[in-house]
């Protein structure tokens, strides 16, 4: 069976493959030498160095299981394939409840509501993928507000 396609922006691409390349060829090296260090301390069993170490591990190696299922899965948006239309990708301005807001539609992966980018997958999300210009859409979440499409880009 085929994994769903994860759609991601470049950017989002780029960043992905940069943490993966530093995980598998700076950090696994690093924790592996911290890992020999703390063995040559002696008896492992009491040994805070080599428990934190091979925490690290676990965490750098399952992050790279999870990186590699995503890269091997993901499509870059690079174009437009339904234009007009709010979907992962689109700069997308609106207003809510009287106030002008703008934000960026991208992959749950790349979310980051502090610097304007919004997965497709949240509430707001779902509801704007696949409006145009002029659609007024309701979004209920913790609070209900209403949406007014003003741009995409």
């Amino acid at each position: 069976m085929e994994k769903a396609k994860i759609f991601l922006t470049k950017q989002g691409l780029e960043k992905l493959q940069k943490e993966y390349e530093d995980l598998t060829k700076i950090r696994r090296k690093e924790v592996t030498k911290r890992i020999a260090r703390a063995r040559e301390f002696g008896d492992i069993a009491e040994n805070s160095e080599y428990d934190s170490a091979r925490e690290e591990q676990s965490f750098i190696e399952g992050r790279i299981i999870e990186l590699e299922e995503i890269l091997r899965n993901a499509k870059v948006v690079t174009q437009v394939e339904k234009p007009g239309l709010v979907q992962v990708g689109s700069r997308v301005k609106v207003e809510v409840n009287g106030e002008r807001d703008e934000f960026i539609i991208v992959s749950s992966i790349e979310a980051d509501p502090m610097q304007g980018k919004i997965s497709d997958q949240s509430p707001v999300g779902k509801t704007l993928i696949g409006t145009k210009v002029g659609d007024v859409v309701t979004v209920a979440s913790t609070i209900k507000s209403t949406y007014t499409i003003i741009e995409i880009n």
